[in-house]
């Protein structure tokens, strides 16, 4: 489907390309060298490469040039290149670099993890690294920064950039490095009482340099900084003491032009608004913007999206900056896509909206007031009272943490969108007695789909002109779930998807004007880079990290972690490589043992403890295939052999952590719960 007058779009976008670039879409000069030392290409965070050797007149010769495995567990993280070395990370934040030419392995960094520490049941694996002054910075699952010497992979120095083993905090954003700083955030709201913070650090040495939290705590501590004194005041109750969330886990922008930070926050910590802040309130710093200065830490402003967040709509989605001619003027502005399904433009100077617009199905809200900058709410929508509340977009957001691309040639961003509902309830949630699950995802929101509602999902990748402030084009994709965008100055968008292709789009039009299998789900984010005078694209395909719902989508594709590895595959004119095919993996068959007698009451008890579980294991103990497959394994028939390994951490170095505060009670619950599953879906015979 596309929509908008095509003809007139694509024409005035053309027209609208600088020279510049339109020269540049002539061909890469032989001496011309481009790398890509950051996620998202450069500090801007467009995902736009400046290079047209590659574009819609040369695009049908893009071929293979290798296809790498990188034997790690999950891996969509976006690479790196400098100088003709890849460098990629992936599950459990093992580094790795290649030779962009050979795809020879120059060296692999395996960083010592903390593997008894809780954090690291939640972390699925780094989303990207850094480069600069000849290091590589990578942020990992306990928590841990570490700056890695580029020729050779050694370690220079790390950090613990969270506050114990227990906190509850990991890592899996990419860190960002500008003016001798490194930068970095953590997750961990959805499953532990956590405070968000930031925190710069030295890239010489490590030495922290200043720390700014996204949400108040203690007022009986004292406040760090004025700028939590006053988001103390739009909170009520003891919030401290379900920590707040806001986290940081992924959007950190530097804008040189100000010298500044824009942060992007997350949802609270539970969700449901009343447990955390019973009285009302809008929660600053949540599903916000927020402007620091990059040298101090210093608060200068903020721009809440979403105030008193309910629905987990983060705002955690990559903030790009550009600078466009709005009313007359050229203005400095940031381009924003969060979860809650509206694009934002908001001026970089003040914080102040500029515009915000739906991009798809959206129910929450009616508009965004753009004289107050605050949503206008539908009204029902706070699933309060026990009702439920079916609420667009759904927790997954109408765009997700794959980012957004945007080509200043075209005009044009281009999302990687979503549509999905919720339909949520709170029903039975005493706020005033709510007590989180160890360990398991502590929302405040127990129905979260709520009456068997759940939407099947669909995907799309939108143009939007975030001037005329409408769809340029929108193209359907393979759903339920996309991969990140590139844009290039050749005028083409290149997107992975779901089914196992990476595809070139023409950038005006949406035309798909080349696709290419690439062995598995193809949901990393496209890089462009040039080297000896020749552009490349590369891309990680392989077992996916993040939500339940997209792992049961690539495994409705065919696709999981046993039959396809992780994958870097570079791309170039005329390349001579291949890409191994898939393996056909066949269905996971439940095992049952007709001699165990299954308690109810311990099968309800392990389902209630399941979300623990849940997001690796799969929904009703069914795997996505990120992790093994509960009900066909005979594990869960062995008592003893199960709780060595839930409880003492048996197969903690290939990714399985400990349980040790759960109960031989909880455990065996968790075994009735499996054999459960399995027997509800075991196949009848024949």
């Amino acid at each position: 489907m596309r929509t908008g007058s095509i003809a007139a779009r694509a024409l005035r976008h053309a027209l609208a390309l600088p020279i510049l670039l339109a020269l540049t879409a002539c061909g890469t000069s032989a001496s011309e060298e481009a790398d890509w030392p950051v996620y998202g290409g450069a500090t801007n965070e467009n995902h736009f490469s400046p290079l047209g050797q590659i574009n819609a007149g040369t695009v049908a010769r893009l071929k293979p040039v290798h296809a790498i495995d990188l034997a790690v567990p999950r891996a969509n993280s976006e690479p790196i290149e400098v100088g003709g070395v890849l460098y990629v990370t992936g599950g459990l934040s093992i580094v790795q670099a290649f030779d962009v030419e050979t795809g020879k392995r120059l060296w692999r960094f395996e960083p010592q993890l903390d593997w008894t520490a809780p954090k690291m049941r939640f972390g699925w694996g780094a989303r990207g690294l850094a480069y600069a002054g000849g290091r590589i910075f990578v942020g990992a699952q306990d928590g841990q920064l570490f700056a890695i010497d580029a020729k050779t992979g050694k370690q220079i120095w790390a950090v613990q950039t969270t506050q114990g083993r227990d906190d509850g905090r990991y890592i899996t954003g990419a860190p960002r490095v500008f003016g001798g700083r490194v930068v970095i955030g953590h997750g961990g709201a959805d499953f532990a009482p956590v405070r968000g913070y930031v925190t710069a650090y030295d890239a010489a040495t490590g030495k922290q340099l200043w720390r700014f939290y996204t949400v108040p705590g203690d007022p009986a501590k004292g406040f760090e900084d004025e700028a939590q004194a006053m988001a103390a005041k739009t909170w009520t109750g003891q919030w401290w003491t379900h920590g707040g969330g806001g986290t940081v886990w992924n959007a950190i922008t530097y804008d040189p032009d100000y010298d500044r930070l824009y942060l992007g926050t997350g949802n609270g910590a539970p969700w449901n608004p009343r447990i955390r802040s019973p009285q009302g309130g809008d929660n600053l710093f949540l599903a916000s913007i927020v402007a620091l200065d990059a040298k101090t830490g210093k608060y200068l402003w903020h721009y809440q999206e979403n105030p008193g967040e309910a629905w987990d709509y983060n705002s955690t989605m990559d903030i790009a900056l550009a600078r466009l001619r709005i009313g007359g003027y050229h203005r400095n502005v940031i381009l924003h896509a969060p979860k809650n399904g509206f694009f934002y433009v908001i001026d970089r100077e003040t914080g102040k909206p500029i515009s915000a617009d739906k991009l798809g199905k959206v129910t929450w809200a009616s508009r965004i007031d753009l004289k107050t900058g605050r949503p206008v709410e539908s009204p029902g929508m706070r699933y309060e009272g026990g009702a439920a509340s079916e609420v667009w977009p759904g927790n997954l957001g109408l765009h997700n943490w794959p980012p957004m691309a945007f080509n200043p040639g075209t005009g044009l961003a281009y999302i990687p969108a979503v549509e999905t509902g919720m339909k949520m309830t709170d029903k039975g949630v005493d706020p005033a007695r709510w007590q989180p699950i160890p360990g398991a995802l502590n929302n405040g929101v127990p129905e979260l789909y709520a009456d068997g509602f759940r939407a099947t999902g669909a995907a799309s990748l939108i143009a939007w002109d975030p001037i005329h402030k409408s769809k340029a084009w929108e193209v359907r994709t393979p759903a339920p779930w996309n991969g990140g965008v590139l844009a290039t100055a050749g005028k083409l968008v290149f997107q992975g998807q779901i089914d196992g292709h990476l595809v070139a789009y023409d950038g005006a039009t949406g035309k798909q004007l080349w696709r290419y299998p690439t062995g598995t789900a193809a949901l990393g984010t496209p890089i462009s880079y040039a080297h000896k005078g020749r552009q490349y694209v590369s891309l990680v395909v392989g077992p996916p990290l993040g939500s339940q719902f997209v792992l049961e989508g690539v495994s409705a594709h065919g696709y999981n972690y046993r039959t396809q590895p992780a994958r870097l595959v570079t791309f170039a004119l005329d390349g001579t490589g291949t890409i191994p095919a898939p393996a056909t993996p066949g269905p996971e068959q439940p095992l049952i043992d007709p001699a165990m007698q299954l308690d109810p009451a311990k099968v309800s008890l392990g389902g209630a403890l399941w979300g623990a579980c849940m997001a690796c294991h799969g929904t009703a103990a069914r795997s996505p295939g990120s992790a093994p497959d509960l009900r066909a394994s005979p594990l869960h028939h062995m008592q003893a052999a199960f709780r060595q390994i839930l409880h003492d951490g048996t197969l903690a170095s290939r990714g399985m952590p400990a349980f040790p505060e759960f109960t031989d009670a909880q455990i065996e619950a968790l075994r009735h719960y499996i054999e459960a599953m399995a027997r509800a879906d075991r196949a009848p015979p024949r």
